[in-house]
């Protein structure tokens, strides 16, 4: 399930990513600081979204003005140091309200009850528009890369993976050769389908068909055997091991 996290404190928002993702269930796509970004960012892409977190004091101020510029369909987990706006996030899609500084475990059980709740509402077959399967999505067919001073087309199955280096996103295709993208790693995982690609670490998302095999890394992590040269080295990130497994043999 795929979680927007908007939070103008990027310690506090790194935290709350890497708490979210201890649960193999929940990927955050991106993080984001401000009313204007989020505004923008939902216009786009908030079909994507299952999940959000919310400060509500923001940079560019309350995290509430953002309903005014859009209808927000997903629900939201709040997390703020002010206890006074329980019942405007009630208002507001709030399915849970959260006090820094928040521990651990109560990030946890939010999330626990977001899962309660959607269990609950596909019981029922009463699921809102954002709670629809994914196998409904239409997933991206092709992307527009850099070459040179070409632009080219690479068809989806033509697409080992992709990688960030030195803060560019790359598309490497199946026979090794290497695109620029323009694009956001989190807006590429959020478009291709979840059968064929998968996020291994923060910087790597990779096409199944590019696997050949694994083996122990150091920590608990495993590095993967492609079938192309990479610039970076495919490593699986530790708490992504397990679930990683499970998506192979699907």
């Amino acid at each position: 399930m795929n979680v927007l996290i908007v939070e103008d404190e990027a310690h506090t928002a790194e935290l709350l990513k890497e708490i979210i993702e201890q649960d193999s269930e929940f990927m955050v796509l991106d993080k984001l600081e401000s009313i204007v970004e989020t505004v923008h960012y939902l216009s786009k892409y908030q079909q994507n979204l299952d999940l959000l977190f919310f400060d509500i004091q923001l940079a560019d101020g309350q995290s509430f003005e953002i309903f005014k510029h859009i209808d927000v369909e997903v629900p939201i987990i709040f997390c703020t140091a002010y206890d006074e706006y329980t019942l405007q996030a009630i208002k507001n899609n709030g399915i849970d309200y959260l006090l820094k500084p928040f521990k651990e475990e109560e990030i946890h059980q939010a999330l626990q009850k977001y899962k309660r709740l959607l269990n609950k509402l596909n019981t029922k077959n009463q699921s809102p528009v954002h709670f629809e399967s994914k196998e409904k999505q239409s997933y991206q067919k092709s992307f527009l890369a850099r070459f040179r001073e070409k632009t080219v087309i690479k068809r989806i199955e033509e697409i080992a993976l992709f990688s960030v280096e030195n803060e560019m996103v790359y598309l490497y295709g199946n026979k090794g050769e290497k695109f620029q993208l323009f694009k956001k790693l989190e807006y590429i995982e959020s478009v291709c389908d979840p059968n064929l690609f998968y996020r291994i670490n923060r910087q790597m998302l990779v096409n199944r068909e590019a696997i050949l095999s694994f083996e122990p890394y150091f920590n608990r992590k495993i590095i993967l055997q492609l079938n192309i040269e990479t610039a970076d080295q495919p490593i699986v990130s530790r708490l992504k091991v397990s679930p990683f497994k499970d998506w192979l043999e699907q």
